[in-house]
């Protein structure tokens, strides 16, 4: 074990020597050549790279979108990131060339503006001063210029060490020339706040993605996780705060600019205030010169697992009036159980989503029939209805129709036919629990759940996988559904819904329906009966109906969706098989009284106090069968209109 240790270390050795040794090869080449012929080598390379790599070239117009696809045409942004990577490669080149060049010379080629502010830092009292420093233009002059912005303050720079030693040891021994006193960021930052206290400066890269140390506020309009470094030790030290941009002025030439002073605004005046300000300074000096900015960094980079935002430390904070409508959406699609039920009992999931970050906005992606429910939701914007019979590319193409990126999507669905559909509409997160095929199709898979042999309830299931990703489902009101409608006239509305799409094997009998409404309502005249059903169910409506002396409305296949979730908020009470009418009453917080024969109440039963489930379990409960193979005994029969008729008497509150 350890000779195989040994050699993988010499191995790895070998190729950073060889890659340091290639390095010095380039540098060789880029010493006889003027700098701006090295300047057009690199636009000419950044041009053919821009229509090679097209990961980088898709992120970047990405992230172009992003910052400006509010203020510019497609046309515009492919513009500016062509542009883009022949900025980009001409700076690098140039920055590789910077090192081997006298300071003396490298000033020739640039000019400065604004550099007084960074004396008058120094001249008031001789106060620290922090430089926000971006990935801009040719980055690499700020280390080579120290005497154009170095005013009195000695200079230092906090650096991330390289994994390639010699090349480490070769970029520290040319900082050092130059008389940077160095900071390793991975020893922590009380070094190089001790040194801003005795008038030092210090720059500090801010234009990053933070990663789950960052605070997430809004950077051109969209939630970014920002390093909030900058902003403590600025207070930390009484540091005065400056931005230092490079720009581009022309082939070779560039404009060093010494920025105004970045403070918090009054009204936040902590260091989530003071990033908030950095963020807003940032923002407008990449958008004097978009193309020299680094647009192949992922600054809205979505963290893994937890894209949702309530659990981070940091959290997510907003500039004292800003306009929330300005806020760039988080757009998640959902897509949903193709059952009524299932797709009730991922409500509690869809609440806890919503509320995961202030920027979310949820579609859901599910069959034609259930669309007037999830519209009824508020937390759903957005509902894309997917016929029974369309071929996985034509679900795709209607995702594709409706012009949305699509951050994200999480599956309620267990089939690989779903997540195909997805995975061909190119969305790029996609997370849902593991099930054979369609693992691979997954980019993000939920963990955990009920051990083996054990059940777990759907809602949970759901649930589960809105904790994946960082929702806090503990939090009040996920299961709140609204409180039960209460009777002004006295009278008690009681629906009924006596059928079961699934099969016979769910459904108690009619006549023992008919023997609890006719019994109860003998005795309590200030009973009203609607009953409800699916539109193939018509003719049971209508023999439940015959067998009734009560008071009572049929409209047993006469509603759609919306007019059922209508009449179902006018009632008191649900009395129910297992269906999807039951998991649509309790979504609505409307109580019920249940039967349950061959199907299991731990997984798929109305949950919380206002619900009643009456089940007499046998040997072979629950089956799950469509049908009883044994004539449709003994679990469901066992089941009296007596005990049904006192459960609803005294759900309803009349013992």
């Amino acid at each position: 074990m350890g000779h195989a240790k040994d050699s993988a270390r010499l191995s790895t050795r070998i190729v950073q020597w060889l890659v340091y040794a290639l390095f010095r090869c380039i540098e060789g080449v880029l010493w006889l050549l003027p700098l701006i012929v090295v300047w057009y080598i690199g636009r000419v390379l950044g041009a053919v790279v821009y229509f090679l790599a097209g990961k980088y070239r898709r992120l970047a117009l990405h992230n172009l979108h992003i910052a400006f696809g509010r203020e510019k045409s497609p046309a515009e942004l492919k513009a500016l990131a062509y542009e883009h990577f022949k900025s980009l490669f001409a700076n690098v080149l140039c920055g590789f060339k910077l090192p081997l060049m006298t300071e003396a010379q490298i000033c020739r080629h640039v000019r400065s503006e604004g550099i007084e502010r960074a004396q008058a830092a120094y001249d008031n009292g001789k106060r620290p001063l922090l430089n926000l420093v971006l990935h801009a233009s040719c980055w690499e002059i700020l280390t080579q210029v120290p005497s154009m912005y170095v005013r009195g303050h000695q200079a230092g720079a906090i650096y991330q060490p390289l994994h390639n030693p010699w090349l480490n040891a070769l970029v520290l021994r040319r900082r050092e020339k130059l008389g940077y006193a160095l900071f390793d960021r991975q020893a922590g930052f009380n070094a190089p706040m001790k040194f801003m206290r005795e008038a030092g400066q210090v720059g500090v890269l801010v234009d990053q993605h933070a990663g789950d140390h960052g605070l997430w506020c809004p950077f051109f309009d969209r939630l970014a996780s920002t390093t909030t470094i900058a902003a403590l030790m600025a207070i930390r030290t009484d540091a005065v705060v400056l931005p230092m941009m490079v720009y581009n002025d022309g082939p070779a030439r560039w404009r060093l600019v010494c920025a105004p002073e970045v403070k918090a605004d009054e009204s936040q005046p902590n260091a989530d205030g003071l990033t908030l300000a950095i963020n807003a300074a940032v923002e407008k000096l990449i958008r004097e010169q978009p193309a020299s900015w680094f647009w192949v960094h992922n600054r809205w980079k979505l963290p893994k697992p937890r894209f949702l935002l309530a659990e981070y430390r940091r959290g997510v904070a907003f500039p004292t009036g800003y306009d929330m409508s300005r806020l760039q959406p988080f757009e998640l699609l959902i897509r949903s159980p193709n059952w009524l039920g299932d797709a009730c009992m991922a409500f509690p999931m869809v609440r806890a989503i919503k509320r995961g970050r202030p920027d979310m906005k949820i579609t859901i992606l599910g069959p034609d029939k259930l669309e007037e429910l999830w519209l009824s939701m508020p937390e759903v914007s957005r509902y894309i209805g997917k016929p029974a019979k369309e071929g996985l590319f034509a679900v795709a193409r209607r995702i594709k129709a409706t012009g949305v990126k699509f951050d994200a999507a999480v599956f309620c669905t267990n089939s690989t036919r779903s997540t195909l559909e997805i995975w061909l509409a190119g969305i790029p997160r996609r997370v849902g629990v593991k099930g054979s095929f369609r693992a691979k199709l997954l980019n993000q898979i939920i963990k955990g759940g009920p051990a083996k042999g054990s059940k777990e309830h759907h809602a949970h299931r759901y649930l589960r996988i809105a904790k994946g990703i960082g929702a806090d489902i503990d939090q009040p009101g996920v299961w709140d559904a609204g409180t039960p409608p209460v009777s002004t006239d006295g009278i008690i509305r009681v629906g009924v819904c006596a059928g079961a799409e699934y099969g016979p094997a769910k459904r108690w009998p009619l006549e023992r329906f008919a023997a609890v409404v006719n019994q109860i309502s003998a005795q309590h005249s200030q009973f009203r009966w609607e009953l409800f059903g699916a539109p193939g169910e018509k003719e049971m409506g209508e023999k439940l109906s015959a067998m009734l002396h009560a008071p009572h409305e049929n409209f047993v296949g006469k509603t759609r969706l919306s007019e059922l979730i209508a009449k179902l908020r006018g009632c008191q009470l649900l009395l129910t098989n297992d269906t999807g009418t039951m998991h649509l009453a309790a979504a609505l917080g409307i109580p019920t009284v249940s039967i349950f024969g061959s199907t299991c109440p731990i997984e798929t039963g109305p949950l919380g106090e206002r619900h009643t489930v009456i089940q007499h379990k046998i040997e072979c409960s629950p089956c799950f069968e469509r049908e009883c193979p044994f004539g449709h005994y003994n679990c469901m029969t066992l089941v009296t209109p007596e005990e049904v008729a006192q459960a609803v008497l005294k759900t309803s509150g009349v013992l």
